[in-house]
């Protein structure tokens, strides 16, 4: 099941410019930039402390990132990430109960090569939460 908090994302227009402000006033130094092409969203992370702060920028005008652009073309939180010990498990735990998972059932990939699912907003406080399998998270930043 749940192990523990991985990250928050935040949605940004520009992350670059969102990098620098972060560096300049609260002395946070942003890592690589990377894309996810499936996603449509370039990326890059911030390690605080034992955690991270995710930036998400959309990588192409269709994807789901961009859409959130356009209701808050200043960006926002989109999802917080929870680690969990096997996601074929505790997916299957959640759907028993009554949770939905989005997407056609099958695992996404992140940029660190992890599994990942989300669950529906309105099975989580109206929260999009995703779920990172913990196989390599110490791995990375």
């Amino acid at each position: 099941m749940i192990t523990g908090f991985s990250h928050v994302s935040i949605v940004v227009p520009d992350i670059e410019a969102a990098a620098r402000k972060l560096q300049e006033r609260y002395g946070l130094q942003v890592g690589q930039r990377m894309v996810n092409a499936a996603q449509g969203v370039r990326l890059a992370y911030i390690k605080v402390g034992a955690t991270k702060i995710e930036l998400m920028e959309p990588s192409r005008p269709d994807s789901p990132v961009a859409k959130v652009l356009e209701r808050n073309p200043k960006g926002g939180i989109h999802h917080f990430s929870l680690r969990v010990d096997s996601l074929d498990e505790t997916a299957r735990t959640l759907r028993e109960s009554g949770v939905r998972i989005l997407g056609d059932g099958e695992p996404q990939t992140s940029v660190w090569g992890d599994r990942i699912a989300f669950i529906h907003p309105a099975d989580f406080l109206g929260v999009l939460v995703e779920l990172e399998e913990d196989k390599a998270a110490a791995d990375h930043p």
